[in-house]
């Protein structure tokens, strides 16, 4: 390697400047928004139709994070603090089935829980659930992908959420008799609530907010992982009937602030398992 870049060295070195050709550097192309095939447009559009609600979200690339929040305005002081917990096997078992078992400390006391399928079929869905306030089916809309969802919601105390994380009460005390049900119905059989152990958990601080200069309501997350790796996410909401138009509106809400659509979209929720699973036994 000394030898190559002496003899380099000595070569340029001999050429009189004059003569030096300096060849000018091809730029190299910008990273476009991945694109979802004419194919999954329309999968996603029948999904959307059956859905209760469309989120529309993007995970800003790490480097893009201190322009972002400052372009959208967040302030910090105004964001609300929760921690969120995750309920899984070591092996992350009931994550591959395509469940999610999770419970939220938020700021005030009072706290959340949810259990997750994904992804799932709208028509496959119970229609005795849909009439449940507490459920709803979403599709997760971002560049080059999305998800659809169903989710049955509850309401805990922060209080309740630590004795369960501390083993002071058993997991399935915090879910109600509707939410065991549905994990019931969907988990592995062999994989009883109780049994789940602790994954978390994630400090985040979520800041929803209305523009001035767009229509919808705008949610920021910042997912603050143990080892100081965070993820941040912008979204927004609509309705089914709504998406093509809501998703057009956003992009240019984003671009106008200059947030860059391009970029891998990490997942949050299994960013955090696969974090935890990695730490379990630290």
């Amino acid at each position: 390697m000394t030898t190559t870049r002496s003899t380099k060295t000595r070569k340029t070195a001999s050429v009189p400047a004059a003569k030096r050709i300096s060849k000018p550097r091809t730029p190299k192309p910008a990273s476009a928004a991945p694109v979802l095939s004419a194919e999954n447009v329309a999968k996603a559009f029948a999904l959307s139709k059956k859905s209760t609600s469309i989120e529309l979200k993007l995970t800003v690339p790490t480097t893009g994070h201190r322009a972002t929040i400052r372009s959208l305005k967040l302030d910090p002081v105004e964001a609300q603090p929760r921690q969120a917990f995750f309920f899984d096997t070591p092996n992350l078992d009931l994550f591959k089935a395509g469940v999610v078992v999770r419970a939220r400390r938020i700021q005030g006391g009072r706290g959340d829980t949810v259990i997750k399928l994904r992804p799932v079929e709208p028509d496959k869905v119970d229609p005795e659930l849909l009439r449940s306030a507490s459920f709803k089916v979403e599709l997760d809309v971002m560049p080059g992908g999305f998800v659809c969802s169903a989710s049955f919601k509850g309401v805990c105390t922060n209080k309740e959420v630590l004795e369960v994380t501390a083993g002071d009460m058993p997991l399935s005390s915090l879910f109600s008799k509707g939410q065991r049900a549905f994990y019931d119905a969907h988990a592995p059989a062999d994989l009883k609530l109780d049994s789940l152990v602790t994954l978390g958990p994630v400090f985040l601080l979520k800041v929803k907010y209305q523009p001035k200069d767009y229509d919808r309501s705008v949610t920021t997350e910042m997912w603050l992982y143990p080892d100081g790796s965070r993820i941040l996410e912008v979204s927004t909401k609509c309705l089914p009937e709504e998406a093509f138009q809501a998703g057009a509106e956003f992009k240019d809400y984003l671009t106008r602030c200059g947030i860059t659509l391009s970029g891998a979209q990490e997942p949050k929720t299994g960013t955090a398992l696969a974090y935890f699973k990695a730490h379990l036994d630290e």
